[in-house]
């Protein structure tokens, strides 16, 4: 009865599944190409996926209460231009300073999204539509039509991402410190509960004495802040400022959170299950030109079949669930 017991949990589990298939992703890859897996490759790896993998947990609370933010990258884009024109002509230097005003410079793009959503009542997709164009022609304006930030005028800064730290490079501590920060928030803080309980049914959290309108004010602040640190980090690992830093990248941010098993409703999903999704997003990406037989034209029809399969899959897994705590209650 207990191996049965642990065996319906591990198949029951969408985090426990996603590994599974991540697992076996890296496995038949490394078998065709065995450069593909080693420690250094998978710093690399996620290194070079920072953005997508930070920007997703941000995306992890918009989605829970119910939201959509597609200007994330215009965001990421307004505050990578400030810092890297900030840095280009000596205003500021170093390290620090320009990770943590690319941070606030993200929080204040986020924050003002989140007052016209939670506010004026503006559908998120809406609002952040217009956000998009709006950022990302700021972006422009910062660099005086086109001008940019290359590696010459960035520094010390671009050193960031190819320095380590205990033997791991600095762009992985950050993922790895943000991931640890939202698995404690989400999982054991009030305001992490508070997320899920509007995402899962708003008016019953308002009547319980959640501030609704504050919570989603909340997690679009927090979206910006993370696409404020994404900007820096596309800065440093790419050693360049460019107002088209990202352009379309804020779809590759929601599949991997959709990949992850979060709800587009609200309500459902998980900080392991954004990690995966950009991991599985991330391995597809890094597999596909090395496997012979496969065109890298493939990527984005690939990334698409898998989004909609994951999608039925759990629209099926969450009929299920529903309809056995239904017999349960009738029971």
């Amino acid at each position: 009865m207990e191996k049965k017991s642990l065996m319906k949990r591990i198949t029951g589990s969408r985090e426990a599944l996603l590994a599974a298939i991540l697992i076996l992703m890296i496995v038949v890859v490394t078998i065709i190409n065995p450069a593909f897996f080693t420690p250094k490759s998978f710093s690399n790896l996620i290194k070079n996926n920072a953005v997508t993998m930070v920007m997703a947990l941000g995306m992890l609370c918009v989605m829970l209460v119910g939201g959509i933010d597609i200007s994330i990258t215009s965001t990421l884009a307004f505050s990578g231009m400030w810092i890297g024109m900030l840095i280009k002509y000596e205003y500021i230097s170093g390290t620090v300073l320009p990770f943590l005003l690319a941070i606030v410079i993200g929080t204040c793009c986020g924050f003002i999204v989140g007052l016209v959503i939670s506010r004026a009542d503006v559908p998120p997709i809406i609002a952040t539509m217009g956000f998009m164009y709006i950022y990302r022609a700021m972006a422009y304006l910062i660099s005086n039509g086109g001008e940019w930030a290359s590696a010459a005028a960035l520094g010390t800064f671009k050193d960031f991402a190819t320095s380590r730290f205990l033997g791991l490079n600095c762009v992985v501590w950050v993922v790895i410190i943000c991931y640890v920060i939202f698995f404690f928030f989400m999982r054991w803080t009030r305001l992490g509960r508070k997320i899920y309980a509007v995402g899962s049914n708003p008016e019953a959290a308002e009547v319980s004495g959640i501030n609704v309108r504050n919570i989603k004010l909340m997690v679009y602040t927090i979206m910006g802040c993370l696409a404020g640190l994404a900007g820096a980090l596309q800065v440093a690992v790419y050693a360049s400022a460019m107002p088209n830093m990202q352009k379309g990248g804020e779809m590759d941010v929601i599949a991997a959170c959709v990949i992850g098993g979060v709800s587009m409703s609200g309500g459902r999903g998980t900080v392991i299950g954004a990690l995966l999704g950009a991991l599985i997003l991330a391995t597809i990406a890094k597999a596909l030109p090395l496997i012979p037989f496969f065109d890298q034209l493939w990527l984005n029809t690939i990334k698409g079949i898998i989004i909609l399969v994951v999608v039925v899959v759990n629209v099926i897994l969450q009929r299920t669930a529903d309809s056995n705590a239904l017999k349960r209650r009738e029971m």
